[in-house]
């Protein structure tokens, strides 16, 4: 049986491992700016092993469907909808945002989601760059997509502030979850776009869909414990092929502009039916090279995490009952580490303006300041570590 796989191909160098640093790339130009492409081929398992030994070959995995990190329903709660009176959303507050002199301006920023109302008035003055990776047409039917970006960058709307990084002016905008949802395919030509187009920030709130994949397996006539084991072979593929791309990304960030990647951690815990009963990171965020994102919400005690919100994540954000843009130039309260993921990238881009005005910027520098800046200040006393990362990151003060 043949199946669908993703290769990137080094263009560059002749060794298989062309990311580690700039001595390893061979040069194009005077730039020496390293490059992959991607591409998908479908072949009999049996050619793996000979397609993987190939000297440009530096990752390959098989497609795999991707889906959107569902938000989570906690049920009805105040300012479920849009609120009576102007407001700073709680997750504002929390990072900090509302009292640093940064606002993101100069920082590109890409959204990888359902699209987006570009219309809506959260995005008023912003340069919208989109790009449709699943067939469907830009814009944005979900509304997922609307609001990640309205906690990113989203401008003031009805005297409620929504945004972390109201000055960023441009936004790459890929389309990569459909109505059917998306693949890793789609994700890895859209970080290459992002890349491509100059964005120092990428925000990810979507995994792989795991299930989804087992029932296709068995769809084409494997039994479902064969079909679970490809499955899980594929999972661990394509987790190595998302760092790969990390990698690349992190390493043309030496010659080009440099990005971080921020992706959410997942919603599959449950800790509100058993405490123990939590889901470790899930891929893409699990790949290294990405910073994954878990869930915090709000208590009389202080900041708590998220019953949903997966373990082993690198940092937090806010992601219960967060206040963003909506289709149909609404605002809307959900919850999840998708809400999470468009904090971080928000303080990210606060943080990558500051470098900026000081010095250099760098990927190595702007991830070693955003996990840096995470804290447990404020959480309710008796949490796990492991489920927190650093803690609530927070935005420079000055």
């Amino acid at each position: 049986m043949k199946t669908k796989y993703i290769m990137l191909r080094n263009r560059t160098a002749v060794t298989h491992d062309p990311f580690m640093g700039p001595s390893a790339i061979a040069s194009r130009g005077e730039m020496g700016l390293p490059e992959v492409l991607l591409e998908v081929d479908e072949f009999d398992r049996r050619q793996l092993s000979s397609v993987s030994q190939k000297a440009d070959v530096v990752a390959i995995a098989p497609v795999m469907p991707m889906k959107l990190i569902t938000p989570v329903d906690l049920g009805t709660a105040p300012a479920a909808e849009e609120p009576p009176a102007p407001t700073v959303t709680w997750g504002v507050k929390a990072v900090k945002a509302d009292t640093s002199p940064f606002t993101g301006d100069g920082i590109v920023v890409a959204v990888l989601d359902t699209g987006i109302e570009s219309g809506h008035p959260a995005f008023t003055g912003v340069d919208l760059i989109q790009q449709d990776f699943t067939g469907e047409g830009n814009g944005d039917k979900n509304g997922h997509g609307t609001h990640c970006a309205g906690t990113i960058f989203g401008r003031d709307t009805k005297d409620n502030r929504i945004g972390i990084a109201r000055g960023v002016k441009k936004a790459l905008i890929g389309k990569v979850l459909g109505e059917e949802g998306g693949s890793s395919e789609q994700i890895g030509n859209a970080i290459l776009w992002a890349v491509e187009n100059g964005a120092n920030v990428i925000s990810m709130s979507l995994g792989i869909d795991f299930p989804g994949y087992v029932k296709y397996m068995e769809g084409q006539g494997m039994p479902t414990e064969l079909a679970t084991s490809v499955a899980l072979e594929g999972y661990r593929a394509n987790t190595q092929f998302f760092a790969t791309l990390a990698a690349f990304v992190r390493a043309r960030g030496a010659f080009a502009q440099p990005t971080v990647i921020v992706a959410a951690a997942g919603n599959e815990s449950q800790r509100d039916v058993n405490p123990d009963w939590e889901i470790a990171v899930a891929p893409p965020a699990v790949s290294e090279g990405i910073i994954s994102v878990a869930a915090l919400g709000e208590s009389s005690e202080g900041f708590v995490v998220a019953p949903f919100s997966n373990t082993g994540a690198n940092v937090s954000g806010p992601g219960v009952r967060v206040l963003s843009a909506w289709i149909g130039g609404r605002l809307r309260a959900i919850s999840g580490t998708s809400m999470a993921t468009p904090h971080t990238a928000g303080v990210a881009a606060l943080w990558a303006e500051k470098i900026k005005a000081t010095g250099r910027l760098s990927s190595m520098e702007l991830t070693a300041r955003l996990v840096a800046s995470g804290t447990i200040k404020g959480l309710k006393p008796g949490f796990d570590p492991f489920d927190v990362g650093t803690g609530m990151v927070q935005a420079p003060q000055e």
